[in-house]
């Protein structure tokens, strides 16, 4: 199969290294499906993130990026059952696998699920990521319930703009935060108000919520405890958040495949509650321009490949 892979941990300065080329078809283990992909989605510093030996320390190199997908089966590992040949699926592979950035993969049975019916394959391939990890940033970790108030940092991102969408779909009073620019996406998608993070004193316009739920680190998560009401959270996915107070939750996670929360979110797309938001669609072939564009310009939403 033709696949883009890395074959050494690299920064920005050195993506030439992701190279289209042959690579081995995967053979799916037991439990495994194999999956024909036709969208696949990716973070740009994942080709930074250290998943370059596996979980005994051998080296994976070269490795193939991207984990986040949607596609049809095309095979079934010995003893898979509850998926067939011919389904439509999408997912979220684990970090130590090769990614969805080719023409197959084999993946856990457990971590794919139905695409929601109602978005072809690009936009199906833009939730899995996003989708599962503001699921969990909100609600396994933030603990967010109706009525209460959420405070998403980087509201017009991938994540951010899904998690808007989640908190809103809760019955929770949704503040965006992120640039200017970001402010009309993210009251279109469901925020009831928006803060520009540039101004001064951004704090006092936000207020106190119950969670907050950064996806932008740095001195906006250091600044983000004193946002936070007594008994509430603040969640990141960047880093582990600064807080000297005894009367919040403050904690850092990385978000984890989970087929119960994909059945979820496909509803909440088929049911018009969630909207996947892409930014932009490149060939396999462009898989490194692909990661440079996202990297370094300001694409709002997920950057797809299509083999």
């Amino acid at each position: 199969m033709k696949a883009a892979r890395a074959h050494e941990p690299m920064g920005l300065e050195g993506i030439d290294g992701l190279v289209y080329e042959d690579a081995p078809d995967p053979v799916p283990a037991v439990g495994d499906v194999l999956v024909k992909v036709h969208a696949a989605g990716f973070t740009p510093t994942e080709l930074q993130w250290p998943l370059w030996t596996d979980r005994a320390g051998h080296d994976r190199a070269p490795i193939i990026p991207a984990h986040e997908f949607s596609g049809v089966v095309a095979a079934l590992g010995y003893g898979t059952a509850g998926v067939a040949v011919g389904d439509e699926v999408y997912g979220l592979i684990d970090g130590y696998r090769d990614g969805a950035a080719a023409e197959l993969i084999a993946i856990e049975a457990r971590d794919v699920a139905p695409k929601p019916t109602t978005v072809d394959h690009v936009h199906a391939a833009a939730i899995p990521q996003a989708g599962l990890t503001s699921w969990q940033a909100l609600f396994d970790h933030g603990q967010l319930a109706a009525g209460q108030s959420a405070v998403i940092h980087g509201a017009g991102g991938a994540v951010g703009s899904v998690a808007v969408q989640l908190a809103r779909s809760a019955g929770a009073h949704v503040i965006g935060t992120g640039r200017a620019g970001a402010r009309s996406l993210a009251l279109d998608l469901g925020a009831d108000s928006f803060v520009d993070l540039e101004q001064d004193r951004w704090e006092d316009a936000v207020g106190q919520a119950d969670v907050v739920f950064d996806a932008i680190g740095g001195d906006v998560l250091a600044r983000s405890p004193a946002i936070v009401k007594p008994g509430g959270a603040l969640v990141s996915v960047c880093a582990p958040p600064p807080s000297d107070r005894d009367d919040i939750r403050a904690l850092h996670f990385v978000r984890e495949p989970s087929r119960a929360q994909l059945l979820e979110l496909a509803r909440l797309v088929d049911a018009g509650e969630l909207r996947p938001q892409v930014g932009a669609v490149y060939p396999l072939t462009d898989a490194r321009e692909a990661f440079m564009a996202k990297a370094t310009r300001s694409i709002p939403g997920k950057v797809i490949l299509q083999p």
